[in-house]
């Protein structure tokens, strides 16, 4: 299992991640690093254990309103789903109506013009 070196709030650790994740995980810590170093310039020295759980809850709330939106299109792209089906359907119908009343009409025809060519 690879291992990096990631510096988050000026401090290093070393993180273990799968095969082919080192780059992500490093995406990652810089953009908590980040964030940490944000929350400093905007709150000042409040403690590291503070500005650390600060970051967390900021990036759960993200995550959380991320998750709510995700729901909230999943069932609308069900909706629409479920409309395209009901439009597929209907036209479906409206097809095979079209095609009844083409035969029909066909048939008519048929027989009026043996009626004519007999009689």
């Amino acid at each position: 299992m690879p291992q990096i070196n990631v510096t988050i709030d000026g401090k290093n650790y070393r993180m273990a991640c799968g095969d082919g994740e080192e780059a992500h995980l490093t995406e990652l810590a810089t953009g908590l690093d980040a964030r940490i170093s944000e929350m400093r310039r905007a709150f000042g020295e409040i403690g590291d254990m503070r500005l650390h759980v600060m970051a967390a809850l900021t990036v759960s709330d993200e995550l959380s309103e991320l998750k709510r939106r995700m729901a909230a299109l999943e069932a609308e792209t069900a909706a629409l789903r479920r409309q395209v089906e009901g439009a597929a359907a209907e036209q479906a119908e409206r097809e095979g109506q079209i095609a009844r009343g083409v035969t029909r009409a066909a048939e008519r025809i048929e027989r009026l013009s043996q009626a004519l060519a007999g009689g």
